[in-house]
Order: C-alpha cells, then sequence, then structure tokens
C-alpha cells in the first residue's frame, strides 16, 4: 500500500495507541495515511521516487523490497489456494507503469510456471510472458471512473 499499512495484526493497534498515547483518530491517521510505502521509506509514498532513491537510500530500498515481497507472498498463498495460476495480472499504477517491479516480483516464481519475456515488459506491452509460457502474464490498464460511473448509472438509471 502506498499509505496504509496492509496486513497487520490487531494487537499492533492497541499497543500503538497506548505506547504513542493516540487518539482513535491519530491511530487512523497513521494506519490510513502515513504507513505502506511512505512510513517505510520516511520519504515518499511514489514507487518512481522510491526506485529512483533506491540505490543511495536505504529506507526506499527497504520500501521497495517490503512491497516485492508482499506481492509474492500474496501471489503465493494465491497460486496454493487455487491450486495453481493460469495468469497473472498487474494492474493499477505501479502494475500498469513499473516494469522494475513486475520483474522483481516475477523473479522467482518460476516453479509457479511464471516466466516474463524482459523485452515485452520493458516496451510495456498488455502481454509480457513468452508465447509458449505456461502462465499467461499480462498488463491491463484500469479505469476506475469508468466502473464508478457504470455502477452510479446502475444504481440509480437515467433519473
Amino acid at each position: 500500500m502506498s499509505t496504509r499499512s496492509g496486513d497487520l495484526d490487531p494487537g499492533v493497534v492497541s499497543y500503538i495507541a497506548r505506547q504513542e498515547r493516540l487518539t482513535p483518530d491519530e491511530i487512523e491517521e497513521l494506519l490510513s495515511r502515513r504507513s505502506g510505502l511512505l512510513g517505510i521509506s520516511d520519504a515518499t509514498s511514489d514507487m518512481r521516487a522510491l526506485l529512483e532513491r533506491e540505490a543511495s537510500d536505504p529506507a526506499c530500498r527497504l520500501a521497495v523490497a517490503m512491497y516485492v515481497y508482499s506481492v509474492k507472498k500474496a501471489i503465493g498463498s494465491f497460486a496454493a489456494a487455487l491450486g495453481g495460476l493460469d495468469t497473472l495480472v498487474f494492474s493499477g499504477g505501479i502494475g500498469e507503469h513499473a516494469p522494475a517491479i513486475r520483474a522483481r516480483i516475477c523473479d522467482g516464481l518460476g516453479f509457479l510456471g511464471v516466466e516474463l519475456d524482459v523485452e515485452r515488459n520493458a516496451a510495456n506491452v498488455q502481454t509480457i510472458s513468452p508465447d509458449k509460457a505456461r502462465v499467461a502474464i499480462w498488463v491491463i490498464p484500469t479505469n476506475e471512473e469508468v466502473v464508478i460511473a457504470r455502477a452510479a448509472y446502475t444504481l440509480f438509471g437515467s433519473r
């Protein structure tokens, strides 16, 4: 997450509240707006900036590494629950625009059949796996505004 905490043991919330003497609103601010990539790097929630700074800033390097680790962990758990993978989809800001992050995420997932085509990934094309790969890897742009508009139209109709 850019600014949110992501997975968190519930006991951590009360511990932080007591240790730091934070109100519920301050806890919400901390966990929703000052955690994630921003909280780890203590610099930015923008992956582009983190990648630019990771060579010289250990906190930025850690934020990127933890992000990649958490995504790989999620892929592994979903693959286990689903009995394998047919397709891996990258979407959203980082998934659509960060070939270096996609490459790091795919690295080491060969045992699941994940194979990245380096040139396709760098070119940011829709299919970034080799043609004969066991798992198709796609980059699919999101269009959240259209999804919201369609949902609103469905809910409210043309009133």
